[in-house]
């Protein structure tokens, strides 16, 4: 067994998600993105699964489907097996691809201070980002501002960051 790190966007939960506990066995879609943390590395052949629109290219390894956000068409074939690295992440919308399933073993919230920058959007402001263990993911996340010395600031519950354990 493999025990992954795969964040759930509260957006996607809002949306179209079922709330989980912690030894809740759960069926995703999942979908490597890359540049963002926390990273994890997948290595195994890349291949393309076709789907309603134009399909997706998808690694398999140690009992993980991840799909790749990169462009969905056939490439020609990678010498040797592809590697990516990025965030897991559940995938609600888009194409289909098959399911990874899972038991959750741990459920973190994910929460970012947010600060408005001169164009009134909110970006993430760094080195804030904390984590809250909890037994049971949320169906909804909360929004609320904030005032620190540095201003008003918006705090975000941006989704789970979950403990999933995946068989090979």
């Amino acid at each position: 067994m493999g025990l992954w790190r795969v964040f759930y966007a509260g957006w996607q939960m809002e949306c179209c998600g079922t709330p989980f506990s912690v030894g809740d066995e759960v069926g995703w879609q999942l979908l490597l993105v890359p540049g963002e943390e926390p990273a994890c590395t997948i290595t195994g052949p890349a291949e393309h699964v076709a789907g309603a629109d134009q399909g997706i290219r998808v690694v398999r390894n140690a009992g993980l489907t991840v799909a790749l956000s990169e462009d969905p068409r056939p490439a020609p074939a990678e010498p040797g097996p592809a590697r990516r690295s990025g965030l897991l992440a559940v995938e609600t919308h888009g194409s289909r691809w098959p399911e990874v399933t899972g038991r959750v073993r741990s459920i973190h919230l994910v929460v970012d201070d947010l600060a408005q920058g001169a164009d009134g959007t909110w970006e993430p402001v760094p080195g804030t980002r904390t984590l809250h263990e909890t037994d049971r993911c949320p169906k909804w996340f909360r929004d609320r501002e904030v005032h620190t010395h540095a201003g008003p600031r918006r705090r975000d519950e941006a989704g789970v960051l979950v403990g999933l354990d995946v068989p090979s």
